[in-house]
């Protein structure tokens, strides 16, 4: 049943329809004329609102749809985001590659919803506004049929597969000149982050992408999925994301359940990146206990990560007290100082392990990790470092620059580009996400990345319908 209700006359105006437009309030109600000229009618109203389905049923018909733009090539990954996939624009002018990722519905048994959480908001909002040569570049967003697609510029390559193809090359170290060019561009684009005083909060070798030789060489810092502002929070950062940073990059005061923290947290995961490249493997490589594991913990707190602190200690070596500055004020700082002593072995790690030499690279990489946050260096101190005096100026966003990588026939590795599956290139098809390696629970270091995205979550699903007292006693929980 439909009724007419008054309207005040300072009711605002609504948008332009596309077939009419909305007039001003005249008297009560409020009217609108079709652009045919016919006589104003009344807007009508039902008890759930305006009676805008046609509005916006035209609207969706407007839209851009993301296979009348773009032709997919193929399916490149998946996980508890959604899909990714490499795509082509249709405009024969622009012939450039994209990577879209795909956000899925969340589902909980058989009931399906189509909001977006929290962190999905973040990576749209952030990456609109973030424009920086080493930082992934979002082309646009498209809403189609309640789906969320974010358009990426797409990389060939990412960190961990040049690892992996080291590795797979008899460990051929990566030459210095190259690993000095990859840390110049990412402490620049992370240097940008923190000028704009957003945290990454997630890097690690899946999440670096880097260009092909053709298009640049150039280093390009993806995944800003737990990304997020850090001016002037409100609360905690600890108070919305209880868990950041993949374990084999993540700081000692994140290990240590620091509630406030800063850029530091980034400084250090540069530095697990840094010796991954010179090892071709990650460095700090221990065991995650999850929420809700350990038996000693409530469920909703984070446990003491001790297999991984244990992993620190065994090559930085126990540190004195003079040496933690604000470590000791934190939550775990007991159980973290009840470990074994160990002796420091960095300088004999870099030299055996790391195949290298070069003392500028060994004490950027000692001010990279250094335990007191509040003396570790910052990103745009770094880039002054000694180490990148002699950087060629080509190299510094030029990976494969050939006066970074000049090397012998022989020695010179050719990186194969990012393998897509044609097979599954639907992108109108739901996945069930399940499928990949670098779905959650993975390794970090096994998870594949997906070109200009990563693989961070939509986060917790929400809880279905019931008894609303039991929905009232989880909200407390």
């Amino acid at each position: 049943m439909r009724i007419r209700l008054p309207i005040p006359k300072h009711f605002p105006l609504l948008p332009t329809f596309g077939e009419g437009h909305v007039m001003s309030p005249s008297g009560d109600e409020l009217r609108y004329r079709h652009k045919n000229g016919s006589a104003e009618q009344p807007l009508k109203i039902n008890r759930r609102g305006y009676s805008m389905e046609k509005y916006f049923r035209r609207k969706d018909a407007a839209r851009a749809k993301v296979l009348d733009k773009y032709e997919i090539q193929g399916f490149i990954s998946s996980g508890t985001y959604g899909r990714v996939y490499k795509a082509r624009s249709r405009d024969p002018d622009d012939r450039r590659e994209f990577a879209i990722k795909k956000f899925k519905p969340e589902r909980e048994g058989e009931v399906q919803y189509t909001g977006l959480s929290q962190s999905a908001i973040r990576e749209m909002g952030l990456c609109n506004e973030l424009k920086h040569v080493n930082i992934i570049a979002l082309v646009e967003v498209i809403l189609e049929e309640k789906c969320i697609y974010m358009i990426f510029e797409y990389a060939d390559h990412d960190l961990l597969q040049i690892i992996q193809t080291h590795v797979a090359n008899d460990r051929k170290v990566i030459p210095m000149p190259v690993i000095r060019s990859i840390m110049y561009q990412l402490l620049n684009a992370t240097a940008y982050l923190h000028a704009q005083w957003i945290l990454h909060r997630d890097i690690k070798p899946a999440n670096i992408m880097v260009t092909s030789p053709s298009q640049g060489g150039t280093l390009k810092v993806g995944d800003l999925g737990l990304a997020r502002l850090a001016r002037r929070p409100l609360h905690s950062l600890t108070h919305s994301d209880k868990v950041v940073v993949t374990i084999w990059y993540r700081p000692p005061e994140l290990l240590l359940n620091a509630s406030h923290y800063g850029p530091a947290v980034d400084i250090w995961s540069i530095g697990c990146t840094f010796l991954e490249l010179l090892a071709l493997k990650p460095a700090f490589k221990g065991e995650e206990v999850r929420m809700g594991q350990n038996t000693g913990t409530k469920k909703h707190e984070v446990p003491f990560q001790k297999s991984q602190c244990i992993k620190i200690l065994e090559i930085l070596g126990t540190p004195g007290d003079s040496d933690c500055g604000s470590l000791r004020t934190t939550p775990e700082w007991r159980a973290f100082r009840a470990l074994k002593n160990y002796s420091r072995r960095l300088s004999d790690w870099y030299r055996d392990v790391g195949k290298a030499t070069d003392p500028h690279a060994l004490d950027l990489i000692e001010k990279l990790l250094t335990w007191d946050p509040n003396t570790r260096i910052s990103a745009s101190e770094a880039l002054k470092h000694p180490f990148f005096s002699d950087i060629p100026e080509g190299a510094k966003s030029n990976c494969f620059h050939l006066d970074v990588n000049n090397l012998t026939d022989e020695g010179r590795i050719s990186y194969p580009r990012r393998k897509i599956t044609v097979d599954e290139a639907d992108i109108k098809t739901v996945g069930s996400g399940t499928s990949n390696p670098g779905k959650t629970g993975a390794a970090p270091g096994a998870v594949a990345s997906v070109s200009a995205v990563g693989t961070s979550g939509l986060g917790a699903k929400r809880k279905a319908g019931g008894d609303p007292v039991q929905r009232v006693k989880r909200m407390r929980e």
